[in-house]
């Protein structure tokens, strides 16, 4: 009778492990159209899962949808909830309509859609959602104040797709460029195009080679990948770059030391906290105070925290006179509602007269 005991107690063991998914993870993090190591969105989301599942013993994974669809991404989110996930983070608005479904689908898991709009969601977010937004444009806003200050004349905008996200940063960048050149008493001049996609290529480099070529000395290159034709071209060039969403300086700082670049060609980047967006969110749906942020779409800007800006670290702080009290000082401003930035997306912004937009298909 024992041994047959011992039997049936080793049997149900091993249904047990069978049961368990090999890849069983508490917290998943499903990738856009990039990867995990895009050093840009995904990247900075997946990151933040990183250091909070690290740093609270959590298991963690991450699921790359097969192709850019609504169907590839409800299907990994789909294999991540299969494999245990409990929380799910989703990052970037190409999440909207899957994870509208997804919601509704799966009531007893917590989703955080990073970047995902009213707009986009195409609904109500329900209890088991939070999306979080951010004020681009007073990121954009910073970027373009700042080359202005440290002396550019020249210069310009490389959005990927025209969404609401890039164009936000990429209108604030102008009224940032504008209120510097106004208070300089400076010409300038800006480009201003978007590539209808979030990587580079040949054709968007040749593009750039030729805003290079023309004079033009610094360029926000603005959606994901893109950034890559940007650089390229700038280095060809002999020109500079601002990145976006996370410090891209590091890219800079790797180029040289492992691809033999001349120089950084990063001299600052226009950020948005997505790691730390990340982790306050999974800390909500980990300490039980997850109904404070529930049903709910947040925008995350200035007012609302340090969520958007430029990177002030003296390694990632390569301008030539622009200093950092003049941007604190600046922050400031906004901060407390001196500086407003508009969010209109509907319109090119106003400018002066002797600030000249090129608008470019």
């Amino acid at each position: 009778m024992k041994k047959l005991l011992s039997m049936v107690l080793v049997l149900v063991a091993m249904l047990a492990i069978f049961a368990v998914p090999a890849n069983a993870a508490e917290i998943a993090l499903v990738t856009d159209v990039g990867t995990i190591d895009d050093e840009s969105f995904n990247q900075a989301c997946w990151q933040g899962v990183e250091a909070f599942a690290t740093a609270n013993n959590l298991s963690y994974q991450y699921y790359q949808p097969a192709a850019d669809s609504d169907d590839e991404r409800l299907g990994s989110i789909d294999q991540a909830i299969s494999d245990g996930a409990k929380v799910v983070v989703l990052p970037g608005y190409l999440f909207g309509a899957t994870v509208a479904q997804a919601q509704e689908m799966y009531p007893d898991v917590k989703f955080v859609a990073v970047d995902v709009s009213e707009g986009d969601l195409g609904t109500a977010a329900l209890e088991n959602l939070y999306c979080a937004v951010f004020g681009e444009e007073q990121a954009g806003y910073a970027a373009g104040y700042a080359v202005v200050k440290d002396g550019y004349t020249k210069l310009g905008f490389l959005g990927g797709r025209a969404v609401p996200a890039v164009q936000r940063y990429g209108y604030g960048f102008v009224q940032g460029a504008n209120a510097a050149a106004v208070e300089m008493g400076k010409a300038i001049e800006i480009n201003y195009t978007y590539g209808g996609q979030f990587f580079g290529d040949a054709n968007i480099t040749a593009k750039m080679d030729g805003w290079y070529a023309a004079g033009t000395e610094i360029v926000f290159a603005c959606g994901g990948g893109i950034y890559t034709s940007a650089v390229e071209a700038a280095l060809n060039n002999g020109g500079y770059v601002v990145g976006v969403d996370v410090d891209q300086n590091y890219v800079g700082r790797k180029g040289m030391e492992e691809n033999g670049w001349a120089y950084n060609p990063f001299v600052t980047s226009a950020m948005k906290g997505l790691q730390a967006a990340t982790e306050s969110a999974l800390a909500k749906a980990f300490d039980g105070t997850w109904a404070e942020i529930g049903g709910k779409i947040e925008t995350l800007n200035l007012q609302a925290g340090d969520y958007v800006g430029l990177p002030t670290a003296e390694a990632s702080w390569n301008f030539k006179t622009f200093t950092v009290d003049e941007y604190n000082a600046m922050l400031e401003n906004i901060k407390n509602g001196t500086l407003v930035v508009s969010t209109a997306i509907d319109a090119a912004p106003a400018t002066d007269a002797a600030v000249v937009v090129n608008y470019i298909d």
